[in-house]
Protein backbone atom coordinates (compact mmCIF):
# COMPACT_ATOMS: atom_id res chain seq x y z
CA UNK A 1 0.00 0.00 0.00
CA UNK A 2 1.07 3.56 -0.61
CA UNK A 3 2.50 5.38 2.39
CA UNK A 4 3.42 2.20 4.27
CA UNK A 5 6.87 0.73 4.93
CA UNK A 6 8.26 3.99 3.55
CA UNK A 7 11.54 4.14 5.50
CA UNK A 8 12.34 0.46 5.07
CA UNK A 9 11.69 0.52 1.33
CA UNK A 10 13.91 3.59 1.03
CA UNK A 11 16.70 1.86 2.95
CA UNK A 12 16.54 -1.20 0.69
CA UNK A 13 16.48 0.85 -2.51
CA UNK A 14 19.42 2.95 -1.23
CA UNK A 15 21.33 -0.31 -0.74
CA UNK A 16 20.45 -1.35 -4.29
CA UNK A 17 21.72 1.95 -5.71
CA UNK A 18 24.92 2.25 -3.66
CA UNK A 19 27.86 0.80 -5.63
CA UNK A 20 29.81 0.39 -2.39
CA UNK A 21 27.14 -1.45 -0.40
CA UNK A 22 27.54 -5.10 0.57
CA UNK A 23 26.67 -7.88 -1.85
CA UNK A 24 23.79 -9.44 0.12
CA UNK A 25 20.94 -7.75 2.00
CA UNK A 26 19.27 -10.24 4.34
CA UNK A 27 15.83 -9.17 5.55
CA UNK A 28 14.78 -11.55 8.30
CA UNK A 29 11.72 -11.58 10.48
CA UNK A 30 9.27 -13.84 12.25
CA UNK A 31 6.20 -15.25 10.49
CA UNK A 32 3.59 -12.68 9.58
CA UNK A 33 5.79 -9.57 9.64
CA UNK A 34 5.39 -8.93 5.90
CA UNK A 35 8.61 -10.24 4.34
CA UNK A 36 7.06 -11.58 1.14
CA UNK A 37 5.04 -8.43 0.55
CA UNK A 38 8.21 -6.35 0.85
CA UNK A 39 10.05 -8.72 -1.51
CA UNK A 40 7.30 -8.42 -4.13
CA UNK A 41 7.27 -4.65 -3.76
CA UNK A 42 11.06 -4.36 -4.16
CA UNK A 43 11.03 -6.75 -7.14
CA UNK A 44 8.32 -4.66 -8.82
CA UNK A 45 10.17 -1.39 -8.23
CA UNK A 46 13.43 -2.87 -9.53
CA UNK A 47 11.67 -4.28 -12.61
CA UNK A 48 10.19 -0.86 -13.37
CA UNK A 49 13.72 0.59 -13.23
CA UNK A 50 15.08 -2.32 -15.33
CA UNK A 51 17.34 -3.24 -12.42
CA UNK A 52 15.84 -6.65 -11.61
CA UNK A 53 18.15 -9.45 -12.73
CA UNK A 54 15.92 -12.33 -11.59
CA UNK A 55 13.67 -13.47 -8.76
CA UNK A 56 12.72 -16.71 -7.04
CA UNK A 57 9.99 -17.00 -4.40
CA UNK A 58 10.27 -20.24 -2.43
CA UNK A 59 6.92 -21.61 -1.23
CA UNK A 60 6.61 -24.73 0.87
CA UNK A 61 4.23 -27.32 -0.57
CA UNK A 62 4.25 -25.99 -4.16
CA UNK A 63 6.16 -28.48 -6.31
CA UNK A 64 8.97 -26.72 -8.20
CA UNK A 65 9.32 -23.76 -5.83
CA UNK A 66 9.49 -25.77 -2.61
CA UNK A 67 13.00 -27.05 -3.33
CA UNK A 68 16.26 -25.88 -4.88
CA UNK A 69 16.45 -28.20 -7.90
CA UNK A 70 15.21 -25.50 -10.29
CA UNK A 71 16.58 -22.52 -8.39
CA UNK A 72 19.74 -21.73 -10.33
CA UNK A 73 18.29 -22.82 -13.68
CA UNK A 74 15.41 -20.37 -13.13
CA UNK A 75 17.82 -17.58 -12.20
CA UNK A 76 19.89 -18.32 -15.31
CA UNK A 77 16.84 -18.25 -17.58
CA UNK A 78 15.75 -14.89 -16.17
CA UNK A 79 19.27 -13.48 -16.45
CA UNK A 80 19.26 -14.37 -20.14
CA UNK A 81 16.10 -12.27 -20.50
CA UNK A 82 17.10 -9.30 -18.35
CA UNK A 83 20.66 -9.17 -19.75
CA UNK A 84 20.64 -10.39 -23.39
CA UNK A 85 24.43 -10.25 -23.64
CA UNK A 86 24.52 -13.35 -21.40
CA UNK A 87 22.36 -15.50 -23.69
CA UNK A 88 25.19 -16.81 -25.84
CA UNK A 89 27.29 -17.77 -22.81
CA UNK A 90 24.39 -19.53 -21.08
CA UNK A 91 23.39 -21.33 -24.30
CA UNK A 92 26.98 -22.47 -24.82
CA UNK A 93 27.07 -23.83 -21.27
CA UNK A 94 23.94 -25.87 -21.99
CA UNK A 95 25.31 -27.11 -25.34
CA UNK A 96 28.54 -28.21 -23.68
CA UNK A 97 26.68 -29.95 -20.86
CA UNK A 98 23.12 -30.89 -21.93
CA UNK A 99 22.53 -32.63 -18.59
CA UNK A 100 23.34 -29.49 -16.59
CA UNK A 101 19.72 -29.32 -15.35
CA UNK A 102 20.27 -32.59 -13.49
CA UNK A 103 23.64 -31.63 -12.04
CA UNK A 104 24.35 -30.38 -8.53
CA UNK A 105 23.75 -26.82 -7.43
CA UNK A 106 27.45 -25.91 -7.46
CA UNK A 107 27.93 -26.98 -11.08
CA UNK A 108 24.75 -25.19 -12.16
CA UNK A 109 25.87 -22.01 -10.41
CA UNK A 110 29.33 -22.10 -11.96
CA UNK A 111 28.33 -23.03 -15.51
CA UNK A 112 25.03 -21.21 -15.93
CA UNK A 113 25.53 -18.07 -13.85
CA UNK A 114 28.98 -17.28 -12.47
CA UNK A 115 31.07 -17.98 -15.59
CA UNK A 116 28.69 -16.17 -17.99
CA UNK A 117 28.68 -13.15 -15.66
CA UNK A 118 32.48 -13.15 -15.50
CA UNK A 119 32.90 -13.44 -19.27
CA UNK A 120 30.15 -11.12 -20.48
CA UNK A 121 31.63 -8.27 -22.59
CA UNK A 122 29.50 -5.40 -21.34
CA UNK A 123 29.80 -2.05 -19.67
CA UNK A 124 29.75 -1.95 -15.90
CA UNK A 125 26.23 -2.61 -14.67
CA UNK A 126 24.60 -3.40 -11.30
CA UNK A 127 21.52 -5.64 -11.06
CA UNK A 128 19.64 -7.25 -8.18
CA UNK A 129 18.38 -10.81 -7.64
CA UNK A 130 15.39 -11.07 -5.29
CA UNK A 131 15.07 -14.32 -3.30
CA UNK A 132 12.09 -14.65 -0.98
CA UNK A 133 11.44 -17.14 1.86
CA UNK A 134 14.68 -19.10 1.63
CA UNK A 135 13.60 -20.89 4.83
CA UNK A 136 10.78 -22.54 2.85
CA UNK A 137 13.28 -24.48 0.74
CA UNK A 138 12.77 -28.06 1.91
CA UNK A 139 16.45 -29.02 2.28
CA UNK A 140 18.57 -27.31 4.94
CA UNK A 141 21.83 -28.40 3.30
CA UNK A 142 20.73 -26.81 0.02
CA UNK A 143 19.99 -23.57 1.87
CA UNK A 144 23.49 -23.37 3.31
CA UNK A 145 25.09 -24.29 -0.04
CA UNK A 146 23.06 -21.59 -1.81
CA UNK A 147 24.37 -18.99 0.65
CA UNK A 148 27.97 -20.16 0.13
CA UNK A 149 27.62 -19.92 -3.64
CA UNK A 150 25.89 -16.54 -3.60
CA UNK A 151 28.85 -15.18 -1.62
CA UNK A 152 30.98 -15.63 -4.74
CA UNK A 153 28.98 -12.88 -6.47
CA UNK A 154 31.02 -10.35 -4.46
CA UNK A 155 33.98 -10.88 -6.79
CA UNK A 156 32.13 -9.94 -9.97
CA UNK A 157 33.35 -6.71 -11.50
CA UNK A 158 31.75 -5.90 -14.85
CA UNK A 159 28.26 -7.20 -14.17
CA UNK A 160 27.80 -6.80 -10.45
CA UNK A 161 25.01 -8.85 -8.95
CA UNK A 162 23.48 -8.02 -5.58
CA UNK A 163 21.13 -10.34 -3.71
CA UNK A 164 18.10 -9.18 -1.72
CA UNK A 165 17.07 -12.17 0.39
CA UNK A 166 14.29 -12.73 2.92
CA UNK A 167 13.70 -15.55 5.42
CA UNK A 168 12.56 -16.40 8.89
CA UNK A 169 15.41 -16.25 11.44
CA UNK A 170 15.85 -20.01 11.62
CA UNK A 171 19.00 -21.65 12.96
CA UNK A 172 20.22 -23.28 9.69
CA UNK A 173 20.08 -19.89 7.95
CA UNK A 174 21.78 -18.13 10.86
CA UNK A 175 24.51 -20.79 10.70
CA UNK A 176 24.82 -20.30 6.95
CA UNK A 177 25.34 -16.56 7.33
CA UNK A 178 27.81 -17.05 10.17
CA UNK A 179 30.03 -18.95 7.74
CA UNK A 180 30.12 -15.93 5.39
CA UNK A 181 32.44 -13.00 5.75
CA UNK A 182 30.95 -9.99 7.49
CA UNK A 183 32.05 -7.95 4.47
CA UNK A 184 29.62 -9.85 2.24
CA UNK A 185 26.22 -9.16 3.78
CA UNK A 186 24.20 -6.80 5.90
CA UNK A 187 21.06 -7.83 7.72
CA UNK A 188 17.91 -6.12 8.85
CA UNK A 189 15.65 -7.65 11.51
CA UNK A 190 12.12 -6.82 10.47
CA UNK A 191 10.46 -7.36 13.83
CA UNK A 192 12.90 -4.91 15.45
CA UNK A 193 11.35 -1.94 13.65
CA UNK A 194 9.87 0.37 16.32
CA UNK A 195 6.34 -0.77 17.11
CA UNK A 196 4.98 2.76 16.69
CA UNK A 197 6.13 2.75 13.06
CA UNK A 198 4.60 -0.65 12.37
CA UNK A 199 1.37 0.30 14.15
CA UNK A 200 1.03 3.42 11.99
CA UNK A 201 1.20 1.25 8.86
CA UNK A 202 -1.32 -1.25 10.22
CA UNK A 203 -3.65 1.59 11.22
CA UNK A 204 -3.46 2.95 7.66
CA UNK A 205 -4.28 -0.52 6.36
CA UNK A 206 -7.37 -0.94 8.56
CA UNK A 207 -8.67 2.56 7.85
CA UNK A 208 -8.40 2.21 4.09
CA UNK A 209 -9.77 -1.34 3.91
CA UNK A 210 -12.62 -1.10 6.42
CA UNK A 211 -14.04 2.24 5.31
CA UNK A 212 -15.66 0.88 2.09
CA UNK A 213 -17.69 -1.59 4.20
CA UNK A 214 -19.54 1.33 5.80
CA UNK A 215 -21.34 2.32 2.60
CA UNK A 216 -21.77 -1.26 1.42
CA UNK A 217 -23.67 -2.31 4.56
CA UNK A 218 -25.27 1.04 5.42
CA UNK A 219 -23.42 1.44 8.70
CA UNK A 220 -23.56 4.63 10.70
CA UNK A 221 -20.89 7.30 10.86
CA UNK A 222 -18.24 7.17 12.14
CA UNK A 223 -17.46 3.52 11.38
CA UNK A 224 -14.98 2.25 12.14
CA UNK A 225 -14.38 4.77 14.89
CA UNK A 226 -10.97 5.64 16.24
CA UNK A 227 -11.28 3.32 19.24
CA UNK A 228 -12.05 0.30 17.04
CA UNK A 229 -8.97 0.98 14.91
CA UNK A 230 -6.83 1.35 18.03
CA UNK A 231 -8.08 -1.98 19.41
CA UNK A 232 -7.43 -3.79 16.13
CA UNK A 233 -3.93 -2.33 15.92
CA UNK A 234 -3.22 -3.37 19.53
CA UNK A 235 -4.28 -6.93 18.79
CA UNK A 236 -2.22 -7.10 15.61
CA UNK A 237 0.86 -6.59 17.84
CA UNK A 238 3.03 -5.79 14.84
CA UNK A 239 1.92 -8.74 12.69
CA UNK A 240 0.64 -7.84 9.24
CA UNK A 241 -0.72 -11.36 8.77
CA UNK A 242 -3.03 -10.73 11.75
CA UNK A 243 -4.31 -7.57 10.08
CA UNK A 244 -4.83 -9.28 6.71
CA UNK A 245 -6.57 -12.33 8.22
CA UNK A 246 -8.79 -10.17 10.44
CA UNK A 247 -9.81 -8.05 7.46
CA UNK A 248 -10.80 -11.08 5.38
CA UNK A 249 -12.77 -12.49 8.32
CA UNK A 250 -14.65 -9.22 8.84
CA UNK A 251 -15.42 -8.44 5.21
CA UNK A 252 -16.33 -11.97 4.09
CA UNK A 253 -19.31 -12.38 6.44
CA UNK A 254 -22.48 -12.13 4.31
CA UNK A 255 -24.46 -10.72 7.26
CA UNK A 256 -22.18 -7.75 7.57
CA UNK A 257 -18.95 -6.85 9.42
CA UNK A 258 -20.30 -5.98 12.85
CA UNK A 259 -20.65 -9.50 14.34
CA UNK A 260 -17.23 -10.78 13.18
CA UNK A 261 -15.65 -7.52 14.30
CA UNK A 262 -17.20 -7.96 17.74
CA UNK A 263 -15.89 -11.55 17.88
CA UNK A 264 -12.37 -10.36 16.99
CA UNK A 265 -12.36 -7.64 19.64
CA UNK A 266 -13.65 -9.96 22.35
CA UNK A 267 -11.44 -12.93 21.41
CA UNK A 268 -8.15 -11.81 22.94
CA UNK A 269 -6.75 -9.40 25.48
CA UNK A 270 -4.41 -6.64 24.43
CA UNK A 271 -1.70 -7.87 26.82
CA UNK A 272 -0.99 -11.09 24.88
CA UNK A 273 2.06 -11.66 22.68
CA UNK A 274 1.95 -11.27 18.90
CA UNK A 275 1.79 -15.04 18.33
CA UNK A 276 -0.96 -15.44 20.94
CA UNK A 277 -3.01 -12.75 19.20
CA UNK A 278 -2.57 -14.53 15.86
CA UNK A 279 -3.57 -17.86 17.43
CA UNK A 280 -6.59 -16.13 18.91
CA UNK A 281 -7.87 -14.84 15.58
CA UNK A 282 -7.30 -18.25 13.95
CA UNK A 283 -9.25 -19.96 16.76
CA UNK A 284 -12.04 -17.40 16.59
CA UNK A 285 -12.59 -17.64 12.86
CA UNK A 286 -12.49 -21.47 12.93
CA UNK A 287 -15.03 -21.64 15.75
CA UNK A 288 -17.24 -19.14 13.95
CA UNK A 289 -16.90 -20.69 10.49
CA UNK A 290 -16.88 -24.39 11.40
CA UNK A 291 -18.47 -24.85 14.82
CA UNK A 292 -21.11 -22.22 14.13
CA UNK A 293 -22.83 -24.57 11.67
CA UNK A 294 -25.40 -27.24 12.33
CA UNK A 295 -23.94 -30.71 12.46
CA UNK A 296 -20.58 -29.25 13.42
CA UNK A 297 -19.06 -32.61 14.33
CA UNK A 298 -19.38 -33.66 10.71
CA UNK A 299 -17.99 -30.28 9.66
CA UNK A 300 -14.98 -30.74 11.94
CA UNK A 301 -14.29 -34.10 10.30
CA UNK A 302 -14.50 -32.52 6.87
CA UNK A 303 -12.24 -29.69 8.01
CA UNK A 304 -9.55 -32.10 9.12
CA UNK A 305 -9.83 -34.12 5.93
CA UNK A 306 -9.90 -31.20 3.48
CA UNK A 307 -7.77 -28.53 5.19
CA UNK A 308 -5.47 -31.12 6.76
CA UNK A 309 -4.78 -32.53 3.30
CA UNK A 310 -4.07 -29.08 1.81
CA UNK A 311 -1.72 -28.46 4.73
CA UNK A 312 0.50 -31.50 4.09
CA UNK A 313 0.27 -31.94 0.31
CA UNK A 314 3.43 -31.55 -1.76
CA UNK A 315 1.76 -29.52 -4.49
CA UNK A 316 -1.39 -27.46 -4.77
CA UNK A 317 -4.30 -28.61 -6.96
CA UNK A 318 -7.74 -27.16 -7.82
CA UNK A 319 -10.67 -27.84 -5.50
CA UNK A 320 -12.42 -30.20 -7.93
CA UNK A 321 -9.28 -32.32 -8.27
CA UNK A 322 -8.81 -32.24 -4.50
CA UNK A 323 -12.32 -33.67 -4.13
CA UNK A 324 -11.45 -36.43 -6.62
CA UNK A 325 -8.19 -37.21 -4.81
CA UNK A 326 -9.98 -37.46 -1.45
CA UNK A 327 -12.94 -39.28 -3.04
CA UNK A 328 -15.37 -36.76 -1.59
CA UNK A 329 -18.32 -35.01 -3.30
CA UNK A 330 -17.17 -31.74 -4.84
CA UNK A 331 -20.08 -29.93 -3.19
CA UNK A 332 -18.84 -31.07 0.22
CA UNK A 333 -15.28 -29.92 -0.44
CA UNK A 334 -16.47 -26.66 -1.97
CA UNK A 335 -18.71 -25.77 1.00
CA UNK A 336 -15.87 -26.58 3.42
CA UNK A 337 -13.50 -24.30 1.53
CA UNK A 338 -16.02 -21.49 1.09
CA UNK A 339 -16.44 -21.15 4.85
CA UNK A 340 -12.69 -20.69 5.31
CA UNK A 341 -11.82 -18.01 2.78
CA UNK A 342 -10.27 -15.94 5.56
CA UNK A 343 -7.36 -18.40 5.75
CA UNK A 344 -7.53 -20.19 2.39
CA UNK A 345 -7.02 -18.73 -1.06
CA UNK A 346 -9.96 -20.26 -2.97
CA UNK A 347 -9.81 -18.86 -6.54
CA UNK A 348 -13.00 -18.00 -8.41
CA UNK A 349 -11.44 -19.74 -11.40
CA UNK A 350 -11.92 -23.41 -10.55
CA UNK A 351 -8.92 -24.40 -12.69
CA UNK A 352 -6.60 -22.62 -10.25
CA UNK A 353 -5.24 -24.37 -7.13
CA UNK A 354 -6.42 -23.87 -3.56
CA UNK A 355 -3.73 -22.95 -1.06
CA UNK A 356 -3.10 -21.52 2.39
CA UNK A 357 -2.87 -17.74 2.53
CA UNK A 358 0.04 -17.96 4.96
CA UNK A 359 2.16 -20.72 6.44
CA UNK A 360 1.52 -19.40 9.94
CA UNK A 361 -1.91 -21.09 9.69
CA UNK A 362 -0.19 -24.41 9.04
CA UNK A 363 2.17 -23.79 11.97
CA UNK A 364 -0.86 -23.09 14.16
CA UNK A 365 -2.80 -26.23 13.18
CA UNK A 366 0.09 -28.63 13.73
CA UNK A 367 1.15 -27.28 17.14
CA UNK A 368 -1.09 -28.53 20.01
CA UNK A 369 0.29 -25.84 22.31
CA UNK A 370 -0.86 -23.10 19.93
CA UNK A 371 -4.08 -24.68 18.64
CA UNK A 372 -5.78 -24.94 22.03
CA UNK A 373 -9.08 -26.20 20.57
CA UNK A 374 -8.24 -29.86 19.95
CA UNK A 375 -11.06 -30.21 17.43
CA UNK A 376 -8.96 -28.31 14.88
CA UNK A 377 -5.57 -29.89 15.53
CA UNK A 378 -4.15 -31.71 12.51
CA UNK A 379 -2.24 -34.96 12.97
CA UNK A 380 0.27 -34.75 10.13
CA UNK A 381 1.21 -38.44 10.19
CA UNK A 382 -2.43 -39.47 10.04
CA UNK A 383 -3.06 -37.11 7.12
CA UNK A 384 -0.02 -38.42 5.21
CA UNK A 385 -1.13 -42.01 5.79
CA UNK A 386 -4.65 -41.24 4.58
CA UNK A 387 -3.33 -39.48 1.46
CA UNK A 388 -0.96 -42.37 0.74
CA UNK A 389 -3.90 -44.79 0.74
CA UNK A 390 -5.97 -42.52 -1.51
CA UNK A 391 -3.02 -42.24 -3.92
CA UNK A 392 -2.67 -46.02 -3.99
CA UNK A 393 -6.33 -46.42 -4.91
CA UNK A 394 -6.00 -43.99 -7.81
CA UNK A 395 -2.79 -45.32 -9.34
CA UNK A 396 -4.04 -48.90 -8.99
CA UNK A 397 -6.69 -47.98 -11.55
CA UNK A 398 -4.13 -47.09 -14.23
CA UNK A 399 -4.32 -49.37 -17.25
CA UNK A 400 -1.89 -50.42 -19.95
CA UNK A 401 -1.78 -47.99 -22.89
CA UNK A 402 -4.05 -45.63 -21.00
CA UNK A 403 -3.91 -42.98 -23.74
CA UNK A 404 -4.73 -45.51 -26.53
CA UNK A 405 -1.53 -44.71 -28.43
CA UNK A 406 -1.12 -46.00 -31.97
CA UNK A 407 2.31 -47.56 -31.51
CA UNK A 408 5.13 -48.25 -29.03
CA UNK A 409 7.49 -45.66 -30.54
CA UNK A 410 5.25 -42.62 -30.12
CA UNK A 411 7.02 -39.52 -28.80
CA UNK A 412 5.45 -37.62 -25.92
CA UNK A 413 5.61 -34.48 -28.08
CA UNK A 414 3.27 -36.20 -30.54
CA UNK A 415 0.57 -36.78 -27.90
CA UNK A 416 -1.91 -33.91 -27.52
CA UNK A 417 -1.84 -32.48 -24.01
CA UNK A 418 -5.63 -32.77 -23.67
CA UNK A 419 -5.32 -36.52 -24.32
CA UNK A 420 -2.92 -36.91 -21.39
CA UNK A 421 -5.01 -34.66 -19.12
CA UNK A 422 -8.17 -36.63 -19.93
CA UNK A 423 -6.55 -40.03 -19.43
CA UNK A 424 -4.47 -39.03 -16.40
CA UNK A 425 -6.31 -36.16 -14.67
CA UNK A 426 -4.50 -33.89 -12.18
CA UNK A 427 -5.48 -35.87 -9.07
CA UNK A 428 -4.10 -39.09 -10.61
CA UNK A 429 -0.95 -37.24 -11.69
CA UNK A 430 -0.54 -36.08 -8.10
CA UNK A 431 -0.97 -39.66 -6.86
CA UNK A 432 1.67 -40.93 -9.32
CA UNK A 433 4.19 -38.33 -8.18
CA UNK A 434 3.75 -38.22 -4.44
CA UNK A 435 2.35 -41.50 -3.05
CA UNK A 436 5.77 -42.57 -1.74
CA UNK A 437 6.41 -39.17 -0.10
CA UNK A 438 3.16 -39.50 1.83
CA UNK A 439 3.98 -43.06 2.90
CA UNK A 440 7.42 -42.08 4.18
CA UNK A 441 5.96 -39.29 6.33
CA UNK A 442 2.98 -41.33 7.53
CA UNK A 443 2.63 -44.00 10.20
CA UNK A 444 4.20 -46.77 8.05
CA UNK A 445 2.11 -49.67 9.32
CA UNK A 446 2.67 -53.21 8.04
CA UNK A 447 -0.67 -53.14 6.22
CA UNK A 448 0.60 -50.37 3.96
CA UNK A 449 3.83 -52.23 3.13
CA UNK A 450 1.66 -55.10 1.92
CA UNK A 451 -0.25 -52.60 -0.23
CA UNK A 452 3.02 -51.40 -1.77
CA UNK A 453 4.08 -54.97 -2.55
CA UNK A 454 0.74 -55.72 -4.22
CA UNK A 455 1.06 -52.49 -6.21
CA UNK A 456 4.53 -53.47 -7.45
CA UNK A 457 3.32 -56.93 -8.47
CA UNK A 458 0.18 -55.78 -10.27
CA UNK A 459 0.49 -52.12 -11.35
CA UNK A 460 4.19 -51.25 -11.55
CA UNK A 461 4.43 -51.03 -15.35
CA UNK A 462 1.21 -49.03 -15.64
CA UNK A 463 2.57 -46.57 -13.07
CA UNK A 464 5.82 -46.21 -15.05
CA UNK A 465 3.81 -45.60 -18.20
CA UNK A 466 1.81 -42.93 -16.39
CA UNK A 467 4.99 -41.24 -15.16
CA UNK A 468 6.45 -41.23 -18.66
CA UNK A 469 3.30 -39.60 -20.07
CA UNK A 470 3.44 -36.75 -17.52
CA UNK A 471 7.21 -36.28 -17.88
CA UNK A 472 8.17 -37.60 -14.45
CA UNK A 473 10.28 -40.66 -15.29
CA UNK A 474 13.40 -39.23 -13.63
CA UNK A 475 11.49 -38.75 -10.38
CA UNK A 476 10.18 -42.29 -10.77
CA UNK A 477 13.76 -43.57 -10.90
CA UNK A 478 14.52 -41.88 -7.57
CA UNK A 479 11.35 -43.36 -6.10
CA UNK A 480 12.34 -46.86 -7.23
CA UNK A 481 15.73 -46.51 -5.54
CA UNK A 482 13.99 -45.38 -2.35
CA UNK A 483 11.52 -48.26 -2.65
CA UNK A 484 14.35 -50.76 -2.89
CA UNK A 485 15.79 -49.49 0.38
CA UNK A 486 12.38 -49.51 2.08
CA UNK A 487 11.51 -53.05 1.01
CA UNK A 488 14.98 -54.34 1.87
CA UNK A 489 14.61 -53.05 5.41
CA UNK A 490 11.14 -54.61 5.58
CA UNK A 491 12.49 -58.01 4.44
CA UNK A 492 15.30 -57.89 7.03
CA UNK A 493 12.76 -57.26 9.78
CA UNK A 494 10.83 -60.37 8.80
Amino acid sequence: MQDTRVELRKQIMDWCDDPNSKCIFWLNGMAGTGKSTIARTIARELAEKKRLAASFFFTRGKKDISHARMFFTTIAAELAISLPVLRTFISDAIDNNPAIFKRGLREQWNQLILNPLKNAPTQSIQLVVVIDALDECDNMQDIQLILQLLEEAKDLRTVRIKIFLTSRPEIPIFDGFRQLSGEVYQDFILHNIPLDTVNADISTFFLQKLSPLKAKHGLGTPWPDERIIEQLVERAAGLFIYAATTLRFIQDDIDGPEEPLSLVLSATKSSLSATEHLDGIYTTLLQHSVLGKQGYQECVGRFRQVVGSIMVMFNTIPARNLAQLLQMPFKTVSSTLDSLRSVLNVPVDESQPVQLFHLSFRDFLQDPERCSDSRFQIDEKERHTSLFRKCMEHISQLQENICNLWGPGVLITEIPDYTIQKSIPPHVQYACRYWLNHWRLGNQVEEDIKTIREFLEQHFLSWLEGLSLIGEVSNGAHMIIALEEILSVSCNKH
